[in-house]
């Protein structure tokens, strides 16, 4: 049976920039999906181009995420996280599959039946690129979900921006940006972007990713303590202090994310900042529902725009 391909848009964005709000501001919007951090919830996009069955491509979606376990076991989850109290693994957190963090709780009341519906048809995509698996998998969401286009958002996507723009060069990109000085205090403050400069920092400085080291793998002796499994809520608290530390991620972050726009100039794109957005929210929300390819973007712009606040600071999704 033929279905109709639904509309397509990402969100590219460093994270703490806004991008959050524009997430749950699209859930208004009753054609649209909004899919909240999937695509940084999965691992390494540097395979992204090799084939992979469909039983394989389930099994890194149903797995934990190590960044994730890593803060669950220092008792620092981020906000973002929706599993329920009663859900089947409320009480082995460091086990919950990574689309069950954020991602489907996001979409549903029921995320572990519908967890339970995507096992029964996922493992059945044919064998192709993590890319098209992405396209599909995001497809089929949106079929189960009764929607007609999907919007998805991931805090920090600039950083896997080449793999993106390559693997959905037909999609709609908006790229959303916020002034460094106070992106940077916004990411020392949460506990995922302390890890992500932490992760950037040990590459940097010895080629190593602590949560891909293998056996053979070593560290500076100076660095060991910082290692996952050796690393403790106050350790990572205290690397927050230093907002400085930030500055350099968002360089890098803004780097990635521009060299990727000018080398895939992708054939739909809209520029959006959060400094334009708080201050006159009705136009700017308006202008992201018409690029959308939304029934009604003026009067979705209206409905919402009230949940945008001025002087800087958002009501209920605050990115602080």
């Amino acid at each position: 049976m033929q279905f109709e391909a639904p509309g397509r848009a990402i969100i590219i964005s460093s994270g703490r920039c806004g991008s959050t709000l524009l997430s749950d501001l699209i859930v208004e919007e009753p054609a649209t999906l909004s899919v909240q951090e999937f695509f940084m919830a999965t691992p390494s996009w540097a395979k992204a181009g090799e084939p992979i069955t469909g039983a394989a491509y389930w099994q890194v979606l149903s797995s934990p995420k190590p960044e994730l376990t890593t803060l669950f076991a220092i008792g620092l989850p981020p906000k973002e996280v929706r599993y329920p109290a009663d859900g089947r693994w409320a009480g082995n957190l460091t086990e919950l599959p990574q689309l069950l963090a954020i991602t489907l709780p996001k979409l549903t009341d029921d995320p572990d039946g519908l967890f339970d519906q995507l096992a029964g048809q996922v493992p059945n995509f044919p064998e192709q690129s993590f890319g098209d698996h992405h396209r599909m998998f995001l497809d089929l969401l949106t079929r189960l979900t009764g929607r007609r286009r999907w919007v998805e958002r991931s805090g920090g996507s600039s950083q896997i921006a080449p793999y993106l723009l390559r693997s959905f060069a037909d999609t709609r990109i908006v790229y959303l940006t916020r002034n460094w000085a106070d992106t940077a205090r916004s990411m020392s403050r949460h506990s995922s972007f302390q890890l992500i400069q932490l992760r950037l920092e040990f590459v940097s400085r010895c080629g190593v990713d602590p949560f891909q080291m293998g056996p053979d793998q070593r560290v500076p002796a100076e660095l060991e303590h910082l290692l996952p499994g050796r690393i403790t809520a106050d350790l990572l608290r205290e690397r927050g202090e230093d907002s400085t530390r930030y500055l350099g991620l968002c360089a890098f972050m803004a780097a990635q994310a521009e060299q990727a726009l000018a080398d895939n100039p992708p054939a739909h794109l809209l520029t959006m900042t959060y400094e334009d957005l708080v201050a006159d929210p009705e136009p700017q929300l308006a202008r992201l529902g018409e690029f959308l390819e939304f029934d009604d973007p003026s009067g979705w712009a209206r409905q919402v725009a009230g949940r945008v606040g001025k002087g800087g600071s958002v009501r209920q999704t605050a990115a602080v």
